[in-house]
């Protein structure tokens, strides 16, 4: 496995930019067959929404992670803790490359490359062309709007399966869509779109899954794109158990190098 691509892949998730001791019965996969109500209201639509945001302590799971840059796939499987607005762990297969994030920062390191990064979330924002902070990561990787559906004011309107719910007004800096599921109200879709840099971010959430009550993304598909590259990342999240006790543990080994971000 390239060494470049764990990191490229570990980058990636964090970004999004989102997972065992449960048995395979212990989720259930989510079947959308809901259809858009055209009388539901904006506010409507916003407050359902956020009523269906997921609420837990802690959550450990595996994710599988297919990256595909420049016609070519690779996979790899991470392991993923979070404590909610707290924390987001990941960790590569044996350990080779770990990440951590908080409110605060961004922490990672390498084994294969023996290097570290140690700082804010321009590393990650700078890969998906948009300022991300821990609260947005989180709720990437959770099905969740990531930013203020209040302020500015939105509007909504239908397709045959979705609920299409952006700004009332456009802004010239960032455009930006939600396709919300009509069954379950979380995500259908996300896309992020910056005009003067020609940059692009789209998460498509394909499918959900049920946990102890909790609605939570099975399959995500990321693709983001610029001017000069183009890269898809999809996550399939095999296993979910939530609320256990959970360690972060996170040590920069002694004489990595240092990642510098210009």
């Amino acid at each position: 496995m390239k060494p470049v691509f764990i990191k490229r892949a570990v980058v990636i998730v964090s970004s999004l930019a989102i997972l065992l001791n449960y048995s395979c019965n212990s989720a259930k996969r989510l079947t959308a067959s809901g259809e858009p109500n055209a009388d539901l209201s904006t506010r409507q639509l916003i407050k359902t929404h956020k009523k269906r945001f997921t609420d837990f302590k802690t959550l450990q799971a595996k994710v599988k992670v297919d990256l595909t840059q420049r016609g070519k796939t690779q996979g790899v499987s991470f392991s993923l803790r979070m404590e909610k607005d707290k924390v987001i762990w990941l960790s590569a297969t044996l350990g080779l490359a770990r990440l951590k994030i908080t409110p605060e920062k961004v922490q990672y390191y390498s084994k294969i490359d023996n290097e570290y990064f140690d700082g804010d979330y321009q590393l990650i924002s700078d890969f998906a062309g948009v300022d991300l902070d821990f609260i947005k990561v989180q709720n990437l990787l959770l099905g969740h709007a990531i930013y203020d559906l209040e302020n500015p004011q939105h509007q909504v309107s239908i397709t045959e399966s979705s609920y299409i719910l952006k700004p009332k007004e456009s802004d010239a800096l960032l455009d930006i869509l939600y396709l919300i599921n009509p069954s379950h109200f979380k995500l259908d879709a996300l896309e992020l779109y910056q005009p003067k840099n020609r940059r692009m971010l789209q998460v498509d959430y394909k499918s959900y899954q049920e946990v102890e009550d909790q609605v939570l993304p099975k399959d995500i598909r990321i693709v983001a794109v610029d001017q000069k590259d183009e890269a898809a990342i999809a996550l399939e999240f095999k296993s979910i158990n939530l609320d256990k006790e959970l360690r972060f543990p996170f040590k920069i080994p002694a004489g990595y190098k240092e990642i510098q971000v210009k």
